[in-house]
């Protein structure tokens, strides 16, 4: 399955619901529910997140529940971590609470049920309650 980009011109406010690969280039208003999660250089995401897999280059203003968590040494990162495993290269910005779990994404408790209930009812339609926007 291809990844879903929002591209560096896009500002999507609302959530982002994937079963899949998201990468984020553009800007995120909302809260992003996905497998895998790559934020880029550009990415910002104003928002929580819930993933199995997080890699960001890019700024999060928000938390993040994941299995694995990657901060590039470029990352810029507000908000408390809980994962299983979490990497913050020489460099990266990370100011927050960082809380090892064996269940990281149980304790996003709210957020994954609607993660569960929204990948179950959408199938393959992603992105599905997000206004997507042109940057001027």
């Amino acid at each position: 399955m291809a990844p879903s980009i929002i591209g560096e011109d896009l500002t999507i406010t609302g959530n982002i619901i994937s079963k899949g690969e998201v990468q984020v280039e553009g800007d995120v208003q909302g809260d992003v529910f996905c497998a895998t999660l790559i934020v880029g250089d550009r990415g910002r995401i104003h928002g929580g997140i819930v993933a199995e897999e997080v890699t960001v280059h890019g700024r999060i203003s928000g938390s993040i529940n994941a299995l694995s968590v990657t901060l590039e040494s470029n990352s810029h990162v507000e908000g408390d971590i809980c994962h299983q495993a979490l990497k913050l290269e020489h460099g990266g910005y990370f100011e927050g609470k960082s809380q090892r779990s064996d269940d990281p994404l149980s304790q996003a408790s709210s957020n994954v049920d609607t993660f569960r209930q929204a990948t179950t009812a959408t199938g393959s339609g992603k992105l599905r309650a997000a206004r997507i926007e042109r940057a001027a």
